[in-house]
């Protein structure tokens, strides 16, 4: 059977070799991310829908996002306004059903009743 010492020091290889691969694939993501922002770039350069200042400022934007980290689930920024709580207050007369459908839902029932006495019979 290993010993502790030799499970801590699995682990810890463990920890670092997923930090590393990590590490790898978040650098390849933004690389990939460097390359397709300065396409896009590119081609609104030669439409002329910006210059080219404006696309070397709008890849240098991109890539900074990329790099600012997520804000953790728990730990979300507060809403800089109250969120807005709507109410809805329904008056008596909308909840009471309409004489015509009480009969109709009272038969309703009753076939229900009996069905289900007949299954109770049978079962």
């Amino acid at each position: 059977m290993a010993g502790l010492g030799d499970i801590v020091q699995k682990a810890f290889y463990l920890g670092i070799g997923l930090a590393s691969y990590a590490a790898e694939k978040a650098g390849s993501n933004l690389a990939e991310l460097k390359v397709q922002a300065q396409k896009l770039a590119d081609e609104m350069v030669a439409r002329g829908e910006m210059t080219a200042e404006e696309a070397r400022k709008y890849v240098d934007d991109m890539v900074q996002q990329a790099q600012q980290p997520i804000p953790e689930a728990g730990k979300s920024e507060q809403p800089k306004e109250p969120r807005l709580i709507e109410i809805v207050v329904e008056d008596e007369e909308s909840q009471k059903p309409e004489p015509e459908n009480i009969d109709a839902l009272r038969q309703q029932v009753q076939t229900l009743q009996d069905e289900l006495r007949k299954l109770k019979r049978d079962g």
